[in-house]
């Protein structure tokens, strides 16, 4: 991700950027639908290609927010580590493990885990 945000910065001081936050939506949107081209081809080639340029798009839109894309991710970690563990507690103490819970109840415990987030 660092590497990926500095290659952008570097062309970005050359004047090789996008004009308009909406310019990079539209790279993510396109890259996207390649990725799931690539995906309905089955190629292991074609799809790791294709989430890369994504991937890398997507450092890119963050850039341009003004956001650092690595301190997102950790975000993101963090916040889906935590709901998890949330999930897993809630199986445990109803069934005993997560394996035997059904995929509609850990859904339920993981928007529960949501809710009391942010609280």
């Amino acid at each position: 991700l660092l590497r990926a945000q500095r290659l952008g910065q570097k062309a970005s001081k050359v004047g090789f950027d996008w004009n308009a936050d909406e310019a990079v939506f539209d790279k993510v949107d396109e890259e996207t639908l390649e990725l799931r081209e690539a995906i309905a081809t089955s190629s292991d080639s074609a799809i790791t290609h294709e989430l890369g340029d994504l991937l890398f798009s997507l450092v890119n839109l963050a850039r341009h927010l003004g956001v650092d894309a690595d301190a997102a991710l950790q975000g993101a970690n963090d916040r889906f580590d935590s709901r998890f563990r949330h999930v897993e507690h809630c199986a445990i103490a109803a069934a005993g493990d997560i394996e035997s819970v059904s995929h509609s109840a850990l859904e339920a415990y993981w928007e529960k885990a949501k809710e009391t987030e942010g609280k």
